[in-house]
């Protein structure tokens, strides 16, 4: 399989380069071993050379409807494995027909470099796709409002948000586990051990707590007003959910919806389009006491065990002008850990808790941040991390204002 013999090699690296960027994980060492399978099986029959490259690339169930359509587009042409061995090369420009509109747009976003390249440098040359999933590390796109934000910076913001990830400092449980250094003795451990050596001698064993990540819960309100928060935070929330486990994930608008089980979905595309099927007031109303009430009644006892820590998100805006807001935040404040509120207005200086709802949450907060931009997400974990006067003094002032 050498340059010699035509650039079949090349053009299998090229196909991996566009399932890489199309979010499969394709590394150097995966093309090398479909080159080699590829040299092994032969070019006789398209179905073989197919389902040779699906063995190396694919890994995973959610990863095939990605690869089938990756591969009839950059293989497309019907006779490409009689030239092979030649320099000609797949051809990316499709015809605009019903099956078109049907391309996953991870593979459109990964081959429409293609579209626009220069025609002189299309003939019988090498293709070349740009695989880098990076964002800009820019200042200004990191302090951008999310709403601001263009489609291209929207598309480079979801990338840079599906890297996040939400560190929060593990927190003494109820049961121990050997330690030699622990500050309690283990009697049973210490019994245990005197008993196999018949008495004489009883060594001392001493346990210490043991440490785990408290769950985390979130909230997030997908109300009109909401809707470009939320759409960007969904990213968010997939993101966290996949990094660690004991997430729970609940949307609400004018009633409540829990998402958890889709955002465990690897595929970011197929946890959308579930979330999406799922979820029936999007970008409606908001009635916040409603909904806190149906997850305090049907959801609290089962997740906010553990010393949970619960992110409300929500720009308080209520349509029943905070009715039962406040009955319903004190006991999901009584409830957990700790509850912290990101709200997307707090991007203004001159934001004041004059709303009901607004006013009414307050009270039961522990910590009242702004989440607008991905300098806003990012530092969010400093303040999970580090609770302390600075928080309280915080609060403080806001519930002086909302008074």
């Amino acid at each position: 399989m050498t340059t010699e013999d035509g650039r079949i090699a090349t053009n299998i690296m090229h196909f991996g380069r566009a399932l890489r960027a199309a979010g499969l994980p394709v590394g150097p060492g995966a093309v090398l071993d479909a080159i080699q399978a590829v040299q092994a099986i032969g070019l006789n029959n398209r179905a073989d050379f197919y389902w040779t490259l699906h063995a190396v690339f694919v890994n995973r169930r959610d990863q095939r409807e990605l690869f089938d359509q990756a591969f009839h587009i950059f293989w497309r042409n019907p006779k490409i494995l009689e030239r092979m061995m030649s320099l000609v090369l797949p051809s990316l420009k499709t015809p605009a027909d019903e099956n078109t509109e049907m391309m996953s747009p991870r593979i459109a976003a990964a081959l429409a470099a293609q579209q626009n390249a220069d025609p002189e440098a299309e003939r019988e040359k090498e293709i070349e796709f740009d695989a880098a999933m990076t964002w800009s590390q820019s200042e200004q796109l990191a302090a951008k409002d999310f709403e601001k934000m263009t489609t291209e910076e929207v598309e480079a913001a979801r990338r840079a948000i599906r890297t996040m990830r939400l560190p929060i400092t593990e927190i003494p449980t109820r049961r121990f586990r050997p330690d030699p250094a622990g500050s309690r003795a283990d009697m049973r451990a210490t019994l245990r051990a005197a008993l196999r050596h018949g008495g004489d001698i009883i060594p001392l064993r001493r346990r210490t707590r043991r440490m785990r990540r408290p769950p985390l819960v979130i909230l997030c309100d997908i109300s009109g007003s909401m809707d470009r928060y939320a759409r960007m935070l969904i990213h968010f929330m997939h993101a966290v959910t996949n990094d660690r486990d004991r997430v729970h994930t609940f949307l609400f608008g004018t009633r409540l919806t829990n998402v958890t089980r889709h955002l465990r979905q690897k595929d970011i595309d197929v946890a959308l389009e579930k979330v999406t099927g799922s979820v029936l007031d999007w970008s409606g109303g908001t009635r916040i006491g409603e909904c806190l009430h149906q997850f305090n009644r049907d959801w609290s006892r089962r997740v906010l065990g553990q010393g949970a820590v619960v992110l409300f998100i929500s720009d308080g805006l209520d349509r029943d002008a905070g009715d039962g807001v406040g009955r319903e935040m004190k006991r999901l404040h009584g409830s957990c850990r700790r509850l912290i509120w990101l709200n997307p207005l707090l991007r203004y200086d001159g934001f004041e808790p004059k709303s009901m709802g607004v006013r009414a949450l307050l009270p039961y907060v522990d910590d009242f941040r702004p989440v607008h931009n991905l300098n806003s997400l990012a530092t969010l974990a400093d303040a999970l991390n580090r609770p302390g006067a600075r928080q309280a003094q915080d609060m403080a002032q806001w519930r002086r204002k909302s008074a």
